[in-house]
């Protein structure tokens, strides 16, 4: 008999995002995602084993033959509800010390992103409580975000250092996910991003050479030692942090001790850094506000993924990032929240709302671009982002009769998710 962990019955929709094994979705593919439907009464059904790996999705009527429940079995009744795949968040920096609720007056001011870094605010300040800030006092504040993230339906997030500067605290921040990661249900990708600004009183060129011949040496030898588990590397390539250069010296020297190259790109100032990244073959590169269409063409032809964050775009009123023409280019576009002090959102479904208002995106380019995309964003889409045979039991269940109401809704996703399940668990229960 096989090992049966949890039964979703019965449910009105199962949205599986793509019915068959595929890493990504692009370009004109984004508009049209795969859903079991139900039939005549007789609801669809999701069964998942001990390892919380998915067995089967199918006709309730076909679960009772191939799949009893036995008195370990956990079983919710999904009558009239839909079943998607868990949200994964592409982009985050959640780990920090502080708040900046002060320069969110400012900004409403007129204060731009840089004005306020040059007066000794934006990261440089959360970076200050950062440094001060002890592992505990970190670890707590990302439990508790993350559980924030849970509670709205992200069962896989990517997590950034880049509050530190230097290598006692970068090392620190990365200590702190690599905890969250082993002992919180939620899936995390962990990512190095020491470039994330220079040091106040120091310069870029000196800040390149510390990131390249002393905290990524630290970093591989840890991760040969089994103490941290580093997935990407990541680089602020924007004017008057790190040139385009300098974003390559740094970017290539994580690719060379096996991360993933997955960066700032083209924010603020159109330095071509989607090109650059491109050329190194980068999995995926964030922000893309300013992104040229030599640009997007590099990144069609490398296979990049874009991450498109519209939270940034909204609260800096920035130019958002030209959307459309990268889907239609071919571009396989995800998204995240770029949750952090400056965008201070956690919520997957309101990110997804504001992705079809702000950047004209439809129902079901957001969605793929919130699940199977941004697992590919993160090297994860062969195990995470779609419900199929094999795959991780990640599923959010949510109160309403088709699934587009999770975006619909805005800010009402406390409302309607019943449900988040990582790996088969159930997380959060309404």
């Amino acid at each position: 008999m096989a090992d049966v962990k949890l039964i979703v019955r019965n449910a009105r929709q199962v949205v599986q995002v793509r019915k068959y094994p595929i890493l990504k979705v692009c370009g004109e593919g984004m508009q049209q995602v795969d859903i079991s439907q139900e039939e005549d009464g007789d609801g669809i059904s999701v069964v998942s084993n001990s390892d919380g790996k998915i067995l089967f999705i199918g006709k309730e009527s076909e679960r009772k033959r191939k799949y009893v429940e036995n008195e370990t079995t956990r079983i919710i009744d999904a009558s009239g509800k839909c079943v998607l795949p868990g949200f994964v968040d592409a982009h985050t920096h959640p780990v920090w010390a502080g708040d900046r609720v002060h320069e969110f007056a400012m900004k409403l001011a007129g204060a731009t992103y840089m004005e306020v870094h040059k007066a000794g605010g934006g990261i440089h300040y959360t970076v200050e409580h950062t440094q001060r800030a002890s592992e505990d006092e970190l670890y707590d504040g990302l439990k508790q975000r993350l559980n924030s993230l849970m509670k709205t339906g992200t069962t896989l997030v990517e997590c950034k250092s880049g509050y530190g500067l230097n290598k006692a605290t970068e090392v620190k921040m990365l200590r702190v996910i690599e905890r969250a990661r082993r002992n919180l249900p939620i899936g995390i990708s962990s990512t190095f991003c020491g470039a994330h600004a220079v040091p106040k009183g120091g310069n870029s060129e000196d800040a390149t050479n510390d990131v390249i011949s002393v905290q990524l040496p630290c970093i591989r030898d840890m991760m040969e030692k089994k103490e941290l588990t580093v997935d990407n590397i990541d680089v602020f390539c924007e004017q008057g942090v790190f040139d385009i250069d300098q974003s390559r010296r740094i970017l290539s020297a994580g690719k060379n001790i096996g991360l993933q190259i997955n960066f700032h790109g083209d924010e603020l100032h159109p330095l071509d850094g989607a090109k650059m990244g491109a050329e190194l073959g980068a999995l995926a590169i964030s922000h893309l506000e300013e992104i040229s269409d030599s640009g997007i063409s590099a990144m069609v032809e490398a296979g990049s993924i874009g991450v498109v964050l519209p939270t940034t775009a909204y609260i800096l009123r920035l130019k958002p990032p030209p959307v459309r023409k990268m889907i239609d280019s071919g571009m396989a576009v995800a998204l995240g929240s770029d949750f952090n002090p400056n965008a201070f959102c956690s919520s997957m479904p309101i990110v997804m709302h504001l992705a079809c208002v702000l950047l004209r995106m439809s129902m079901p380019e957001v969605l793929i671009a919130a699940t199977l995309n941004a697992a590919a964003a993160l090297g994860k889409s062969d195990t995470h982002g779609s419900l199929i045979e094999g795959k991780c039991a990640n599923m959010v269940i949510i109160d309403a009769p088709r699934w587009e109401h999770i975006i619909y809704q805005f800010g009402f996703q406390n409302d309607l998710i019943d449900f988040v399940i990582c790996e088969g668990n159930v997380v959060f229960e309404k």
